[in-house]
């Protein structure tokens, strides 16, 4: 037909009512549309409330390292930048498990294989939100429980609802030194527990584990049947001695988690790794390739030079040390009593006057930011969390801020 010819006739169809309103997309997942938020977009709006217009903010909120990521690491990267790109592995370059493997054994005593005991992650974050998805059983499998123990980062509980999991939280309690007791959790609960989260050295506490403490979580799990997922982000970060890693006790229902971004002040690059039992790094080398791809290759060739070098951790752990160091004193001269702190850059610190989200606002007025501990589970309700991330200088800019603030309530 062309144009100006008359059309052939159609026969009529059933006819249609026209909506009343214009259908809306959908559905969400319920998660979505729930009242909860990511606890660090609170506080950045806390902030944005807060802080007077002009006030420089000095951030000890989220755990983000303002040190400048070593020179030889930001070469390796540059030098591996190629004229043409290509999807990365998602095992990861073989280069990379063996320096990630050899650096394993150098601090923790422990030989993996890195074929088959250990898998590159972007950072760890994103293996924490995925490790419910590849474990939790799905219809009438009766392993569908995650345990997680609370103030906790908060990747771990959202990461398990997202993957249809039940969510047992555990409070971590002051008087226990905020470790964790497996026999606080019944074993009613062991028994349909597919995954227990551990997280030690502690963020938001700084507490510790000692090496009896994971043998005794493995005997439950080796009893039980289910994993235990060790987030040793903080592993690098010490002050009196060196933690343990959970893998001191044997791969077997154990994996542990690690990343170069506090290590090595990295927190952009986005790489780390998962290590431990073969059965289950098997089966996250099967289900990564299902949701991405490692980090690109020259993040990885900057990761292999990282795990190389250990002098360069030594100095960042000595930079934190100082900071520390002058906020402890700090708190101690104001009568501010702190709990936990024996590892990570992180002062968990008891709210003066006990409420933690009120001291937090005040903080703020005078261009502070810290964590409220109730942000972090209820079990930190009246705790604040300083992340010792900004420079030396502003560290010391931020307790002369402190003697105005307690000056002006005086």
């Amino acid at each position: 037909m062309t144009r100006g010819e008359p059309s052939a006739a159609v026969p009529a169809g059933p006819s249609v009512p026209a909506p009343s309103a214009p259908a809306q997309p959908g559905p969400f997942n319920p998660l979505l549309l729930g009242p909860g938020e990511y606890p660090f977009v609170t506080l950045d709006r806390m902030r944005r409330e807060l802080v007077p217009a002009g006030v420089p903010v000095i951030h000890f909120g989220m755990g983000d390292p303002r040190e400048e990521t070593p020179e030889f690491i930001r070469a390796a990267l540059r030098d591996a930048v190629t004229p043409v790109s290509s999807y990365p592995l998602a095992a990861g370059q073989p280069e990379l498990r063996a320096a990630a493997a050899r650096w394993f054994a150098r601090r923790f005593g422990v030989a993996l294989d890195p074929d088959r005991h250990l898998l590159p992650a972007n950072g760890t974050k994103e293996a924490v939100f995925l490790m419910a998805m590849a474990v939790v059983g799905q219809g009438d499998e009766p392993r569908r429980t995650v345990v997680i123990p609370t103030p906790a980062y908060p990747v771990y509980e959202p990461g398990a609802r997202y993957a249809g999991a039940d969510v047992h939280l555990v409070p971590l309690r002051s008087e226990d030194g905020w470790r964790f007791d497996p026999d606080r959790v019944p074993d009613a609960v062991w028994a349909r527990t597919a995954l227990l989260w551990l997280n030690y050295p502690h963020n938001p506490t700084g507490a510790t584990l000692k090496p009896e403490d994971y043998r005794r979580v493995l005997e439950r799990a080796r009893t039980h049947g289910f994993w235990v997922a060790s987030d040793e982000a903080y592993a690098e970060v010490w002050f009196d001695a060196p933690p343990p890693s959970i893998l001191e006790n044997g791969l077997e229902n154990a994996v542990a988690l690690h990343t170069l971004s506090k290590r090595s002040a990295m927190t952009g690059y986005r790489s780390g790794f998962i290590a431990g039992d073969p059965r289950l790094i098997e089966g996250l080398r099967r289900f990564r390739p299902n949701v991405g791809v490692a980090t690109p290759d020259f993040v990885q060739r900057a990761a292999i030079a990282a795990w190389g070098d250990d002098p360069h951790a030594d100095r960042q752990r000595e930079r934190y040390a100082a900071k520390r160091r002058l906020f402890l004193d700090d708190f101690a001269r104001r009568g501010w009593a702190v709990e936990g702190s024996q590892a990570t850059f992180y002062i968990w610190m008891k709210a003066p006057g006990g409420d933690d989200v009120a001291f937090v606002r005040r903080l703020m007025r005078v261009g502070l930011v810290a964590t409220p501990g109730s942000f972090l589970g209820a079990a930190g309700g009246g705790f604040v969390r300083w992340a010792l991330v900004p420079t030396v200088e502003e560290c010391r800019e931020a307790l002369t801020r402190l003697d105005a603030m307690t000056g002006a309530q005086s």
